[in-house]
Order: structure tokens, then sequence, then C-alpha cells
């Protein structure tokens, strides 16, 4: 049988990943503080406060809605939320924008041409079918404004 050495005092402070977080009003104890080079930024405080969201120009919006899907055209850009899944295109990233009724005239189809080529479709359906006629118009309307040439 070996001899092990005696048991010393104890086993020191727990590693950093495992010591308990101090309360935030007390001292910590030495164990708790990692040390920080000196080349680190300090860190924030939990009350620091969020800069305030940046917000688009004013400016006229085209909104078409359905059960499942949208076309939003702001001042940002062209928006298409299909089935919960959103996708946004800002005015830079944006060759053109088509849109013409569906087939059977109950739908708006509106295309998102990419400056690279690619493009993307989202068709909303117009119910009552004389929504169509609205939209139309307050489209043609909105695009003009952003994209004058087109």
């Amino acid at each position: 049988m070996t001899q092990h050495p005696p048991p010393g005092p104890g086993f020191g402070p727990p590693p950093p990943q495992y010591a308990p977080t101090p309360p935030a009003y007390g001292p910590q104890p030495p164990y708790a503080q990692a040390p920080q080079p000196p080349y680190a930024q300090a860190p924030q405080p939990p009350y620091a406060q969020a800069p305030p969201p940046q917000q688009a120009a004013a400016g006229p919006d085209f909104l078409a809605v359905d059960k499942r899907n949208a076309v939003v055209v702001d001042a940002s850009g062209v928006a298409f939320e299909t089935s919960g899944l959103t996708v946004e295109f800002r005015w830079p990233e944006i060759r053109g924008v088509h849109y013409r009724a569906s087939p059977d005239g109950k739908a708006l189809m509106v295309a998102v041409v990419h400056m690279d080529g690619r493009f993307y479709e989202c068709v909303v359906e117009a119910r009552p079918r004389t929504r169509l006629q609205e939209w139309f118009p307050q489209l043609a309307w909105v695009l003009g404004h952003y994209r004058p040439m087109g």
C-alpha cells in the first residue's frame, strides 16, 4: 500500500469558470476577480442605455397583406413576408421592382430584381377582388416616389 501525503489546509478557491457569482451589492472575493490584461476594455455597466433606433426618413409607404403573405414598400426598401419568413431588400441593392395581377386576377404579384440578377417574388391575394384595383395606383405612386427612373 502506498502512502499519500496528508491533506493540506483545503483545496483552495474554485477555478474562475466554477466560481460562485457574488451578489452585485457586495465586494467580490479575490478569487472571483479574473485578472484583465492592460489593453482590455472596461466592461459596460448594466444600466448603460442602448442607442436610439434609427428611423427611416418619413415618406409614403405601401402595404398589401393576406393570410400568409405581405408586401411592404417604404423609405428603406421592399420587404416580403411569406408564411412567417421575412426578406428585406434595401434600395441600394435593388435593380428593379415589377408587379402585375395574377393570371386569374385574384392576387398581386410583386418581384424584386437584385443587383446581381437574382429575383424574388411574393404573391398577395386580394380579397375582395376590387382591392387589387386599389393596390395598383398606390403601389405605382410609392414606387415612383422612391424609384422615379423605374
